[in-house]
């Protein structure tokens, strides 16, 4: 066998209109770029947060702590979810990333279309909001009171749209598994 054998094979040479609107693709890629740089954004808010947890612990009560805690997981979780858009969006829309083999490859880019990545977002943004429901749900507690910062019309409008993303989560993962059986 040759070296000429393990070459890959010479792409087609495509018209002038289909070769611009397949190229056209590229235009995505500073987008993604632009959400790593949301993501450095998110690693500099996750060690700011955790710095100032660091040095207010012996001030703060359990759920004081409870509460920065929650939102340095909702930050790690952001965070999933841009890895989840930039990875699998620019894989699955722009170009290969080339990853066979390597031990790092996620596993679930492997089998990544665009109907598995809308079911994995949808996921992530449900968990995203159970963590901003538990948040409300904490500070529920001093409804009433005149340092509370929360009402009862905000904790049941944030109850209804996370029920709305659930909804929504559950008809996208429908609609993919009823495309996926009928191919």
């Amino acid at each position: 066998m040759s070296t000429d054998d393990l070459a890959p094979a010479a792409a087609p040479k495509l018209r002038p209109l289909p070769l611009l609107i397949f190229s056209s693709r590229w235009l995505q890629l500073p987008l993604y770029v632009g959400l790593i740089a949301a993501q450095c954004v998110y690693v500099f808010l996750f060690l700011k947060e955790l710095v100032h947890l660091v040095m207010h612990a012996w001030e703060y009560d359990e759920e004081q702590i409870m509460l920065v805690v929650l939102g340095l997981i909702d930050v790690v979780m952001i965070s999933n979810l841009l890895v989840m858009v930039i990875v699998g969006g620019y894989e699955t829309f722009v170009s290969r990333l080339g990853l066979k083999g390597h031990p790092d490859q996620p596993e679930w880019l492997s089998h990544v279309n665009a109907g598995v990545l809308k079911v994995k977002l949808a996921m992530a943004i449900i968990g995203i909001s159970s963590i901003h429901l538990l948040r409300t749900f904490i500070e529920a507690g001093a409804l009433g009171q005149p340092t509370g910062r929360i009402t009862a019309d905000a904790v049941l409008w944030q109850t209804i749209i996370h029920m709305a993303f659930i909804a929504s989560a559950i008809g996208i993962a429908w609609v993919d598994r009823m495309t996926q059986t009928k191919h």
